[in-house]
């Protein structure tokens, strides 16, 4: 036999042992662990969450600022951006075992919406407030605390499903 032929017959059975070595690995390899990928999924639906309440965090600091100031357009401007944050929050889909916590998501993202609307049509009413139709001060505390509860009442919503999922 000439060299040239058993160099190509050897590197073909080699090339034959490569390919059946990495089937016998693959079979070896441990089949889809549907445990694993349930906690994959947890894992991501949580990375998302972290990172868009990050997001909200920095626009809600926006608005907080507005407020301090008393600017009513830069209140709606920055109330719009987290109402973006709240929609995308909203719409991160939840694997099965953290469809509670979403809901408290949910819940929250509805307060918070509901509160920052309330800041922005008391302070709108405060700016607008004229000699001929001044504002009612008499009402401000009141509605100030309610909106401050609202408020809170959306943050602990978003705490009681990080709860949840710490918990899980």
């Amino acid at each position: 036999m000439n060299t040239l032929k058993m160099t190509r017959i050897f590197s073909l059975a080699l090339a034959g042992l490569c390919v059946a070595a990495l089937l016998v690995l693959a079979g070896c390899a441990s089949p889809r662990n549907p445990a694993t990928e349930a906690q994959t999924a947890n894992r991501q639906y949580m990375a998302q969450v972290n990172q868009t309440m990050d997001d909200l965090a920095l626009k809600l600091d926006g608005f907080q600022d507005a407020v301090a100031r008393g600017d009513v357009v830069t209140m709606r401007t920055e109330a719009d951006k987290a109402f973006k944050v709240l929609d995308s929050l909203e719409a991160i889909d939840a694997p099965e075992a953290l469809t509670e916590v979403k809901q408290d998501y949910v819940d929250g993202c509805a307060s918070l919406r509901e509160a920052l609307d309330g800041y922005i049509a008391l302070y709108t009413e405060v700016s607008s407030a004229t000699e001929d139709h001044p504002f009612d001060f008499a009402t401000y505390d009141q509605r100030v605390k309610d909106i401050q509860d609202t408020y809170d009442q959306g943050i602990e919503s978003l705490q009681a499903g990080d709860g949840k999922a710490v918990s899980l």
